[in-house]
């Protein structure tokens, strides 16, 4: 039987399992019925999905499970369990949204510029849903988390050189005009997960003050492998002495590490910061669980 606290906590994993399927659908529906029937394409391994569907004939939601399997496995063994459970509801559910979507009337057509500044809105909104509540839509990303800690260069640049080639790609099957379009489109929805998801590359600085500092320090190491530091402060009413935990994690930690926190102490006093660059001391991820 679950007790109080684990409720909430059970509660709070389906809701964002929720968030991650109807994030898919969301994008699902901004390729079905916006951006393919005007032969425009995405991204990442839905862009490689939607060119090998035009030139062998294999339904796309297939060929999106197929292609996202090995990316999936290295989110896993790299990123972490929770981070691969949700990204692969993720990805199932864009599969079957697409194909559940594939008769849908086009809701624009012919207008270029309205089609990629539409599509790509749609599909940023869906694939930003997803991100904030810690699953990925595409292997893409999951493989520019990972280059990130091996190259100089952030999460989001990566993401744009890797699409260089799939754009390279697309214009085989769209034409360069196609691949253009592909690309504007993928900017917009880029811009549009940057404001939904606050962002792929960068960090998140948490400022915690709890009852519990121990407790919490040694569950964030346990879980996230995140090292953390203490400042002792003082309540300026009650003179109060606490141990400040300060603690510096990557976005897709940022649901698990408030997860964390509400479940050891819902009462905590919590400050979050955005952090543009980290650099040297141990700042490497592990596993989440």
């Amino acid at each position: 039987m679950k007790t109080t606290q684990e409720q909430p906590a059970v509660f709070m994993k389906i809701l964002r399992g929720l968030a991650v399927i109807i994030g898919a659908f969301i994008t699902a529906y901004g390729l079905e019925a916006v951006l393919i029937p005007n032969n425009v394409s995405d991204g990442g391994v839905t862009g490689l999905s939607i060119v090998g569907s035009e030139l062998i004939g294999m339904p796309l939601g297939l060929l999106i499970a197929i292609l996202n399997v090995p990316f999936i496995f290295l989110g896993y063994k790299q990123i972490g369990k929770t981070f691969a459970i949700y990204s692969v509801l993720g990805i199932a559910s864009l599969a079957v949204g697409t194909v559940v979507m594939h008769e849908i009337s086009p809701i624009l057509q012919g207008d270029t510029l309205l089609v990629t500044v539409v599509g790509g809105i749609i599909i940023g909104f869906g694939m930003g849903l997803a991100l904030r509540n810690g699953g990925a839509l595409d292997g893409i990303d999951m493989l520019a988390v990972l280059l990130s800690r091996k190259l100089p260069f952030g999460t989001s640049d990566l993401i744009l050189f890797l699409n260089v080639f799939v754009f390279i790609v697309v214009s085989t099957v769209f034409g360069l005009q196609g691949a253009i379009m592909s690309g504007i489109a993928y900017y917009i929805a880029s811009k549009v997960i940057h404001i939904v998801e606050e962002g792929l590359s960068g960090a998140k600085t948490f400022k915690i003050i709890t009852r519990h500092p121990e407790t919490m320090v040694e569950t964030i190491r346990d879980r996230l492998g995140r090292g953390a530091t203490y400042n002792l402060v003082e309540g300026g009413y009650t003179n109060e002495q606490f141990k400040e935990i300060t603690c510096v994690i990557n976005r897709l930690e940022e649901s698990k590490m408030k997860e964390i926190i509400h479940k050891i102490d819902p009462s905590a006093f919590v400050m979050v910061y955005d952090v543009a660059e980290v650099k040297g001391g141990n700042f490497k991820k592990h596993d989440i669980h």
